[in-house]
């Protein structure tokens, strides 16, 4: 990843869209944090700021990190296999996630450079992207700057990916939703309490996010990283295999493995609980992956009717073999992928 550093220039700023003007305060409507803002002070997201009873973002046009990355690492594996995509984060985010692995991108000192939307477009297409993903934080903070850059991405034929936690309002994300393309929307658990102990944040809105995505034709995907002793029950993991297969049972799920970060330091999720997590939920939906271990076929792709190998990967070798005019090669089942 490539950390962009550089100071900001104040006016720079941009104000932000979705809020309200209060007596003595601005009532920011983007996400369910649902912050009321003091004179001179920043939202739970650190990066939308009062100033004189107007509410700004600070990191309109400010970019942190960008790179070209395998669309699998997003994780995404049913758009556009074995592509690469341009990639690009800020600073800042409306979760506090204990096991956080970006923490350095929330600290309020982070520095960022300045990029428009054209630029992001331009370097796109000049890196031969299939298209654009906001990742890395959590982009629907940098609202304003990736609707105007997904926008822009459209008319230019390229992608619009969105790597998100899922904490968003309904109406800034239906506004959204008609640019993405892709998405993969971490569930952290389902357990409500969980979420407000270790992620400082709500469930509910994550899961409308869900809906919502799936209602819009979002190609969509989720990701759970699984934590021995907090999310990691036989209970839990059904609630959620219930969830994701009433919005479809092709919606891919990802069982990512955790590893100690930031501030967490329970021991590392052993492959056994992976495992069975992937077997409670094989028994409803047709996809479903293991990430950040070396398991096998946990990554491949196989075709829903006949088990047939779709697509194979290795780390970030992908094979298509098993897809012809896209469909399986053996059974002919339309293969449930954006190519």
């Amino acid at each position: 990843m490539i950390i962009i550093r550089s100071s900001r220039g104040e006016d720079e700023m941009k104000e932000a869209l979705y809020w309200e003007k209060l007596d003595n305060k601005v009532h920011c409507l983007l996400c369910p944090q649902d912050c009321r803002i003091a004179e001179g002070k920043q939202g739970f997201c650190g990066v939308r700021l009062n100033e004189s009873g107007v509410l700004y973002s600070e990191i309109y046009e400010r970019i942190m990190a960008a790179q070209m990355d395998p669309i699998e690492k997003k994780p995404l594996y049913h758009f556009h296999p074995g592509s690469i995509i341009y990639s690009i984060g800020t600073r800042g985010c409306n979760q506090r996630c204990d096991f956080c692995q970006n923490w350095h991108m929330l600290e309020p000192d982070a520095r960022t450079g300045k990029i428009t939307a054209r630029q992001v477009v331009d370097n796109a297409k000049e890196e031969e992207s299939i298209g654009i993903a906001y990742t890395y934080n959590e982009p629907t903070i940098w609202y304003e700057f990736v609707l105007e850059c997904s926008q822009l991405a459209r008319e230019e034929n390229l992608a619009n990916v969105l790597v998100s936690n899922g904490s968003v309002c309904e109406e800034p994300f239906r506004r959204l939703a008609p640019f993405i393309d892709a998405m993969n929307i971490d569930v952290k658990s389902m357990d409500p309490e969980f979420y407000r102990k270790i992620c400082k944040s709500k469930l509910e809105p994550v899961l409308e996010t869900c809906r919502i995505a799936k209602e819009a034709g979002i190609e969509l995907e989720i990701t759970n990283l699984v934590i021995p002793t907090l999310n990691d029950s036989d209970e839990l993991i059904y609630k959620l295999v219930d969830f994701v297969s009433e919005l479809g049972s092709d919606v891919p799920l990802h069982f990512s493995a955790y590893f100690p970060s930031h501030t967490m330091t329970i021991e590392p999720t052993p492959l056994s609980s992976l495992e069975r997590a992937k077997e409670i939920a094989s028994e409803k939906l047709y996809y479903v992956y293991l990430g950040n271990v070396a398991a096998g076929d946990a990554s491949n792709t196989h075709c829903p009717r006949c088990r047939n190998l779709l697509i194979s990967r290795s780390r970030y070798l992908v094979s298509l073999d098993g897809i012809k005019n896209g469909a399986c090669d053996n059974c002919g089942r339309k293969a449930d992928i954006v190519l």
